[in-house]
């Protein structure tokens, strides 16, 4: 065989090795959970029949009320109840079988959460345990009204004071 196209073969062989050797030691991103939007998954607890996915709070203006917005999944052929406790509080959701109840939608009200004493921009420590699993505690975002899709998830339905000052527009204070 010709010393030429060996080297030839050699190199290209480098050049593809070299190009698409890194996903080899590279874990994926696609593997990796994540919670992508402003709420947060709960932790699987093991044996545990409900999924909790994207729980988020919409505080009402004084942080006492909020409402819980989530996800809960129930996969298997039973109904289960899924218990949640945040300071001397708690409350019980019923999710059918193989079925997904979303908590704040059209089809499902928020859960309204009493006592939670957190205001918009903090966390709350919410208890979450379903089945005979052992429970997780997660800390929860609470948000306001703020931003539209959770504008109508305000306890109460009172409207949040969202209205910011504009910043002042360059030459109007002498600049």
């Amino acid at each position: 065989m010709n010393t030429r196209a060996l080297a030839s073969a050699a190199l290209a062989g480098l050049v593809i090795l070299g190009a698409t050797g890194c996903q080899a030691i590279t874990s994926q991103a696609t593997t990796i959970k994540y919670s992508a939007s402003d709420g947060v998954n709960v932790p699987d607890a093991e044996g545990a029949p409900v999924e909790i996915r994207n729980a988020v709070i919409i505080a009402d203006e004084d942080g006492d009320q909020g409402n819980l917005a989530a996800a809960l999944v129930n996969r298997t052929d039973s109904a289960a109840t899924l218990t949640l406790e945040w300071g001397d509080e708690s409350e019980t959701v019923r999710i059918p079988a193989e079925s997904v109840v979303s908590l704040g939608t059209e089809e499902t009200e928020p859960l309204l959460l009493d006592a939670i004493d957190s205001p918009a921009g903090s966390t709350l420590p919410v208890y979450f345990q379903s089945g005979d699993a052992e429970g997780v505690l997660t800390e929860v975002p609470v948000l306001d009204g703020c931003l539209e899709q959770f504008a109508d998830l305000v306890p109460g339905g009172g409207a949040s004071d969202c209205e910011k000052e504009a910043p002042a527009e360059h030459g109007e204070e002498g600049h």
